[in-house]
C-alpha cells in the first residue's frame, strides 16, 4: 500500500496514554499527519460523534484498544485531502464509521485520519457532515436493528415494540425511528430523568431497569412484544426474549449490561422467536450504503434536534467521563474545528 505524504499537516487530537499500569489519562495534543499509520486516504475530519465504544477505549479497555497511546473516535465525517485511490479524490465529502477506526487505528477525535479506501463511504447528499454524525455508528446501528424488524414482517398493527437501553445513542435513535414508522414503543431505561426526552421522541410507555430484568426464575413470561431492539444484553435481553410474542423478532446489538445470555431454548422452540444479531463495524459496503441512503432520504428527519448536542473537541474528555458515569443520554456530536 502506497503512503501519500505530499504535505505534513499539524493538527489536534484527543490522545489517551497509559501513565502507569492501569492508569489512563486523556488530553488534547498536537500531532502531525506523518505520524498517522499507512492508508490510501487522508481525511480532514470536520465532525465526529461519541459512542460507548469510544468511552471504553478512552478508559483503557483492552478488548477495544490493544495499544496506547491512542486516539479514539469510531466515527468521522470530513473531506478527502490526499488519496491514492482512483475513485476517491481530494475534495470529496465522505464518511468513515466502524471497521477498525478509533479502536486500533487513530480515530475521529483527531482532526485528520488516514484510512484504507475500503472504509470510505461518500457522504449522502441529503445529509450535512454534522447531521451524519448526529446519526453516526449509533444511529446506523439503530437503523440496522429497525430494518431487521421490518424485514421480518413486523408491522405496527402487530403490537408494541420494546427498546432497551433507550436513553443511549442506539436506543434513542431506535425509539425515534420506530415511532416515525408508526410503531407503539415502550422504552426501557434506568434513567428516570431521561423519560421526558424519550417521550418527546415518541415513546408511549416505560420500563425501569428492574422491570426490564424481571422473571429470572421463569423459562417463559407473558407475551408482550411484537419485536424488540435490545442494546444492552444480559438479563434484560433474556427477559425481553421470554416476553416476545409468538413469531416475534429480537434484534441484539450491545453488551453494556453483560455479554452473557441466561435464557433457555423455550422461547425459540415454543414461540418461534427469532434472535437477530446486529453488527455495524464490519457491515458489508452494499448494505452500509443502503442504510445510509435511507437515513438521508426516506427516514431523514425521523429524529428531533433534541436528540443530540454538539461540543468542541476540547470538551470531549468531560463528555467521555459523563458517559462512563451513566450521565449522558442522546447523542454527542464533536466539532473538530469548533471553539468554545
Amino acid at each position: 500500500m502506497k503512503r501519500n505524504n505530499l504535505l505534513s499537516h499539524s493538527f489536534h487530537a484527543l490522545v489517551v496514554r497509559e501513565e502507569e499500569q492501569g492508569v489512563f489519562v486523556k488530553q488534547i495534543e498536537r500531532q502531525q499527519t506523518d505520524m498517522l499509520p499507512p492508508g490510501e486516504v487522508l481525511i480532514k475530519v470536520l465532525f465526529s460523534s461519541l459512542n460507548y465504544k469510544d468511552a471504553l477505549s478512552a478508559a483503557g479497555n483492552r478488548g477495544v484498544t490493544r495499544r496506547y497511546p491512542h486516539t479514539p473516535g469510531i466515527d468521522a465525517a470530513g473531506v478527502i485531502v490526499e488519496s491514492d485511490h482512483g475513485t476517491l479524490r481530494p475534495g470529496d465529502e465522505v464518511l468513515v464509521c466502524g471497521y477498525d477506526l478509533g479502536m486500533n487505528t487513530p480515530g475521529g477525535f483527531g482532526q485528520y485520519i488516514r484510512v484504507p479506501a475500503a472504509w470510505v463511504l461518500p457522504r449522502p447528499a441529503g445529509l450535512t457532515a454534522e447531521q451524519a454524525m448526529q446519526i453516526g455508528t449509533a444511529g446506523f446501528t439503530a437503523a440496522l436493528s429497525v430494518s431487521a424488524l421490518l424485514q421480518s414482517g413486523i408491522q405496527p398493527a402487530d403490537g408494541t415494540v420494546l427498546v432497551t437501553g433507550a436513553s443511549g445513542g442506539v436506543g434513542c435513535f431506535a425509539v425515534a425511528l420506530l415511532c416515525r414508522l408508526g410503531f407503539t414503543v415502550t422504552a426501557a431505561t434506568g434513567k428516570i430523568v431521561a423519560m421526558p426526552f424519550l417521550r418527546e421522541l415518541g415513546a408511549s410507555d416505560f420500563l425501569s431497569r428492574e422491570q426490564a430484568s424481571a422473571g429470572k426464575e421463569r423459562m417463559l413470561l407473558r407475551e408482550r412484544w411484537a419485536g424488540v431492539v435490545d442494546t444492552v444484553g444480559g438479563q434484560i435481553l433474556a427477559t425481553a426474549i421470554k416476553s416476545t410474542k409468538y413469531g416475534g423478532i429480537v434484534s441484539c446489538c450491545g453488551n453494556a449490561a453483560s455479554g452473557e445470555l441466561p435464557v433457555s431454548v423455550y422461547p425459540f422452540i415454543l414461540r418461534g422467536v427469532t434472535l437477530k444479531g446486529i453488527d455495524s463495524a464490519q457491515c458489508p459496503l452494499a448494505r452500509r450504503k443502503e442504510i445510509w441512503e435511507l437515513m438521508a432520504g426516506k427516514w431523514h428527519g425521523a429524529w428531533p434536534a433534541a436528540i443530540s448536542r454538539t461540543v468542541p473537541l476540547a470538551d470531549i474528555g468531560g463528555c467521555i467521563d459523563q458517559m462512563l458515569q451513566g450521565k449522558i443520554w442522546g447523542r454527542v456530536v464533536v466539532d473538530l474545528w469548533g471553539q468554545k
